[in-house]
């Protein structure tokens, strides 16, 4: 589905907003993000508002159809989170029209009661992660990019971040070679302010200004060594596009190795001709993670191994050199995700999986513009784990917390097999002779073919997230097909009971 470029902007704006107030979650004594984070009003947290006006921002073609529902999360020992969760009922009452024209006034006629619903009691359980210590080898300019996304996941949990910074890259061509330094005071400046926003970072040069990208990524191994704390367990290589959605459950699945013993883990491309072209290795986007011991082993060998290197990608580098010096092997996690496919990836969004990594999320997608996982992990903060949860409304709606809602109008959602992921993306390069016939079956398979998204599936991306006077609020859209108007349908999520419709009226 094509979102038009006006909503699209809009959405940018609402985005800057949900960075203000990430930034107020994790505000130290003496500390202000008002200096370079607009701040902007809050509302719109009613359960059946008088007016919409949140809404005139977006600028939207009026009329459209409009439904909303007031969700409460409940939190229990006895929920857990399913492929699919099944419910009985509609999750909306009746479309209605409205028209915001002249201004945000309208009657919404079909208000429900709030919808409850559980979650697993440890969903928002707080995280200890100062045994980690994670390194990116970026630019200035891209790493204060970087900032809205890292703040969702890094901020207060005593993980240390090692970045190594070179100047931007925007540089003249004849110079693209040449070592570019960063300025000390921006360094200085931009490490402070992420200081101060929770995020416990150190900002360094190079360790030689004769390096080249995929040595400086390798570098990082050496500079967080150099950097790390007493009790670091962990020394964990991401890219400054990587994203974690859930600190809890990476923390969760790297206690189940030991770090005193050698370990290698990631994650293979998605994409089986890039695994088959550059080896059985962890894949720098999706996260790889070396214990103390691995790491102290590759420190040791450091310099032997960039000598004896010649790849132009740092991953393969740091492949290389654990294959010189250890018998270790790649341990592979299918929930770390490289994103090595293109064009459309609701397969994977809509999936019902929990990733613990996702990668290239920046840009790409069927409009170009991305999938802004910074104002979609939004809903995070009511209810944790549940990004990306899936839900089932009756016999033909589904909900993708923080992505997608959709109604398959040809027989409904139990005509699909939902275990399988459905191959939305463009078939990547296939390998001749491999029995791997989709290019993904050894990491997203068993897959199922596309629906056509104007007969088969009818699908609301999420087109806005904000915080609304302690809730969530997310705003679904599709755009109207064959001369019907379009569809917003908005869902404010809470962990706090609200007045029923009969109340507030």
């Amino acid at each position: 589905m094509l979102l038009r470029p006006t909503v699209i902007a809009s959405a940018c704006l609402v985005s800057l907003t949900s960075i203000f107030f990430i930034a107020r979650l994790y505000k130290r004594d003496n500390a202000s993000a008002s200096a370079w984070i607009p701040s902007f009003s809050r509302h719109g947290a009613e359960p059946c508002p008088d007016t919409l006006d949140w809404l005139l921002p977006l600028d939207l073609t009026y009329p459209v159809k409009y439904a909303r529902r007031d969700i409460v999360v409940n939190p229990s020992p006895e929920a857990e989170r399913l492929s699919v969760t099944k419910l009985p009922g509609p999750l909306f009452p009746d479309f209605q029209t409205i028209d915001l024209t002249d201004n945000g006034k309208v009657q919404l006629q079909q208000c429900q009661d709030p919808l409850v619903l559980d979650i697993p009691e440890l969903s928002k359980r707080p995280v200890e992660a100062s045994h980690m210590i994670f390194g990116i080898s970026t630019t200035l300019k891209r790493l204060e990019d970087s900032i809205p996304s890292l703040l969702r996941w890094l901020p207060n949990t005593h993980a240390k971040l090692l970045v190594i910074a070179i100047k931007d890259d925007d540089v003249p061509e004849e110079s693209k070679n040449r070592f570019h330094p960063a300025d000390k005071t921006d360094m200085s400046s931009l490490q402070a302010r992420m200081r101060k926003l929770g995020i416990d970072v150190t900002i360094v040069h190079p360790v030689s200004k004769h390096h080249s990208f995929s040595q400086r990524y390798f570098s990082l191994v050496r500079a967080m060594y150099d950097h790390r704390p007493s009790n670091t367990q962990w020394m964990c290589l991401v890219d400054d596009d990587t994203f974690f959605l859930s600190m809890p459950a990476l923390v969760e699945m790297l206690a189940k190795f030991n770090p005193q013993e050698q370990h290698y883990v990631g994650a293979l491309s998605e994409d089986w001709w890039s695994v088959t072209r550059y080896g059985m290795m962890g894949f720098g986007g999706a996260g790889v993670f070396l214990s103390i011991a691995l790491a102290q082993v590759v420190n040791s060998k450091y310099q032997d191994c960039q000598d004896r290197s010649h790849t132009s990608a740092g991953d393969i580098r740091l492949r290389e050199c654990i294959s010189w010096h250890t018998r270790t092997k790649l341990t592979n996690i299918l929930d770390l995700h490289q994103i090595d496919i293109h064009n459309d990836l609701s397969g994977i969004y809509e999936s019902g999986r929990l990733p613990l990594s996702l990668h290239h999320w920046k840009g790409g997608g069927p409009d170009g513009n991305g999938y802004p996982l910074h104002t979609m992990h939004l809903v995070a903060d009511v209810c944790g784990d549940c990004i990306l949860q899936r839900w089932q409304f009756g016999a033909d709606l589904l909900l993708i917390n923080g992505f997608s809602i959709a109604t398959y109008p040809k027989g409904g959602v139990d005509g699909l097999d939902l275990e399988k992921m459905e191959e939305t993306w463009d078939r990547p390069t296939l390998v001749e002779g491999s029995e791997n016939v989709n290019g993904v079956d050894h990491s997203l398979g068993p897959t199922r073919p596309k629906l056509n998204l104007t007969t088969e599936k009818l699908q609301y991306r999420l087109m806005e997230t904000a915080l609304v006077e302690g809730a969530v609020r997310q705003s679904y859209f599709r755009a109207g097909t064959d001369g019907d108007i379009d569809t917003l349908l908005e869902l404010v999520w809470t962990d706090q009971p609200k007045p029923t419709a009969e109340m507030s009226q």
